[in-house]
């Protein structure tokens, strides 16, 4: 390989926000530890500034994955290193938190399972092997895939990005870069600019910071619109654990004004369905009235008491 000369990706990261030395670290290795600690909280403060100017199309992007989820289709997140990871990491979430199959969003990362526990950076270099991730996985045009690359440019997610555009798929991409840097065309572009991280180039904090923000906020409305959460709290969360155990009996008291020992009993009549036990209780009705109710009005509790 001829290195005498810069090579197209030397240029590229040159240019790229991500990549800009930050002036209001540059003399953090000889900083005392609550100094490194004041600047770097100091600088992740930009972030949910920078997160809340995306607003507008973070909104446009819970749209697509609830016209998705309504049309029984699926959300895939796509990304490499850390932003694989925090893909992974919201998708298994969704779950435990709202009672969704766990096929409903998937995290997928360059370099497989092992790459989450192990970094395998050399996994993002082949576009074809984010399209074909995809294509293994079985994306059909009704599902919703969201690219995440803080430089907008790693080429796996771009391969499959494009991928499921050209079958026909909604696409959002998430990245920490100004719009213009992001050239993947795409449905949704989401670009919280975070600036220049404390430690050049290390995007695993403010902008994987961001990129988490706007995941969290992305299904979290989406399951919010699905009629997942009653006033604000879970309702369709799975007893899975002894703190959800205790968490579904403390909602249903809170929500119905019972004490344990019946909110308990309830939940056990409705095989621990919060959503049915509430209705159940502030309706009196069984636990078959209860769930024809949640049923004729999409899984909504509020309309499903009042009827």
């Amino acid at each position: 390989m001829d290195q005498s000369a810069p090579s197209a990706l030397f240029e590229q990261l040159q240019a790229l926000a991500t990549e800009q030395r930050n002036p209001r670290s540059e003399h953090i290795d000889t900083a005392s530890i609550p100094e490194i600690l004041e600047i770097i909280n100091t600088e992740d403060h930009r972030v949910p500034i920078a997160v809340r100017e995306e607003l507008p199309h973070v909104a446009d992007a819970v749209q697509h994955v609830v016209t998705a989820f309504k049309n029984d289709a699926r959300l895939f997140y796509v990304g490499a290193g850390t932003s694989g990871r925090l893909g992974v990491v919201d998708a298994s979430e969704i779950p435990p938190t709202f009672g969704a199959d766990p096929e409903l969003v998937q995290g997928v990362i360059a370099g497989g399972r092992e790459a989450v526990f192990r970094s395998k950076e050399g996994a993002e270099d082949i576009e074809e092997d984010g399209a074909q991730a995809l294509r293994e996985i079985g994306v059909t045009e009704q599902d919703v895939v969201c690219g995440i690359a803080s430089s907008g440019r790693t080429p796996y997610v771009i391969g499959a990005v494009n991928y499921a555009r050209a079958l026909g798929c909604a696409t959002l991409f998430v990245a920490t870069v100004p719009r213009e840097q992001v050239a993947t065309e795409v449905d949704v572009t989401i670009c919280p600019v975070v600036g220049p991280e404390v430690v050049m180039g290390s995007t695993r904090m403010k902008s994987g910071t961001a990129q988490k923000l706007v995941l969290n906020m992305i299904t979290t409305a989406a399951m919010i619109r699905m009629g997942k959460v009653y006033k604000n709290m879970m309702v369709d969360l799975q007893r899975t654990s002894q703190k959800l155990v205790e968490r579904a009996n403390r909602t249903v008291m809170m929500v119905t004004g019972v004490d344990y020992e019946t909110a308990t009993r309830t939940l056990d009549r409705c095989d621990g369905h919060v959503k049915t036990a509430i209705v159940m209780l502030l309706a009196d009705v069984d636990a078959a009235a209860a769930r024809r109710r949640l049923a004729a009005h999409d899984g909504f509790v509020r309309p499903a008491i009042e009827e």
